[in-house]
């Protein structure tokens, strides 16, 4: 039998992957389009600090009245974060996921593996998931497999240094600034061997890829088929929000982000259902409770309670009748 993180075999758009893992892709509502309906998750920001500076990005620590990646309300401490988890998943038991996406990169904070450790210690059936930029991926990988991380998503926007250089500004890596082609080869590199280590390692990975007119559209068909190479498991090709040094790009069209996922389908499965969501959402993907308000959050408790209610009255009327 394959322990638990392993991945049985592989095939061409992915691996075929043990039950556990498989039960947890089923209830995490980012990589099962299925799950995005009954399960939630809730993402801690406990990562303020980032290692590159790409040229769409803005992180706004204080910002409720925005949802994109790199957005929270506040930065949480590990023990904060963790008071957080128990309140939501005792009142929302439907979240089944736990990550952290920010509001910077996970790997550049210590505070990531801090609080992975308490999630685990105290709810050890949750799944653990995180967001990474990649540059640090190769050498924190034993980080992310001690503290028991089984779902990753690296950003990947370019596999050609000559492209990266145009949407990342620079990098800090081990102390030092790197900048134009030097530091997208670093990048790209890093990323790519640490997406292969980690799937080596049993862990599910998702790529996620920010659609650019102009500079990388033509280019995402490429990353795909490398991503076919490495057995990543899905990809989630996102629309530029355009802010920052990209200010003035126009976002790609709904049909020109259709027409890049069905050209990379036949490497990669395509996640067609994200809401790039904040550094602090929780709930449904569709339901971003952080943005609600306490009535509303209400609302939903009481739902929540009534429809397990139900499922337990149903449960045990079939219990009976087999008895």
């Amino acid at each position: 039998m394959p322990e638990e993180n392993q991945p049985i075999k592989e095939k061409n758009n992915g691996p075929i992957l043990g039950e556990e893992l498989l039960r947890k892709i089923s209830e995490h509502p980012c990589y099962d389009k299925n799950a995005q309906h009954k399960y939630g998750r809730i993402h801690l920001a406990v990562a303020p600090a980032c290692n590159i500076q790409c040229n769409f990005c803005v992180r706004e620590f204080d910002c409720v009245n925005e949802s994109r990646p790199g957005v929270t309300s506040k930065v949480l401490t590990p023990e904060e974060a963790l008071e957080k988890t128990k309140q939501i998943l005792a009142e929302y038991p439907f979240i089944k996921v736990v990550a952290i996406a920010g509001p910077g990169d996970p790997l550049a904070n210590d505070e990531t593996f801090e609080t992975f450790e308490l999630i685990r210690n105290e709810f050890p059936e949750i799944t653990l998931c995180m967001s990474t930029n990649g540059l640090m991926l190769p050498e924190k990988l034993p980080e992310i497999l001690r503290t028991g991380v089984s779902t990753l998503t690296v950003t990947v926007n370019a596999i050609d240094p000559e492209i990266q250089a145009k949407i990342v500004d620079h990098i800090f890596y081990h102390g030092k600034v790197y900048k134009g082609v030097e530091a997208a080869k670093i990048q790209i590199k890093n990323q790519l061997d640490g997406i292969k280590a980690a799937i080596d390692a049993g862990i599910v990975v998702k790529v996620n890829t920010v659609l650019i007119p102009g500079i990388n559209d033509k280019h995402i068909i490429e990353i795909a088929k490398k991503l076919n190479e490495l057995g990543v498991y899905i990809m989630n090709v996102m629309p530029l929000i355009n802010q920052g040094a990209f200010a003035d790009l126009e976002p790609p069209t709904p049909e020109e982000r259709k027409a890049v996922q069905e050209a990379c389908e036949p490497y990669v499965m395509q996640m067609r259902h994200c809401r790039q969501c904040r550094a602090d959402a929780y709930g449904l993907l569709a339901q971003d409770m952080s943005q609600m308000s306490e009535e509303r959050r209400k609302v939903i408790k009481i739902q929540t309670k009534e429809d397990m209610e139900k499922a337990r009255a149903v449960l045990e009327k079939n219990g009976k009748k087999e008895a």
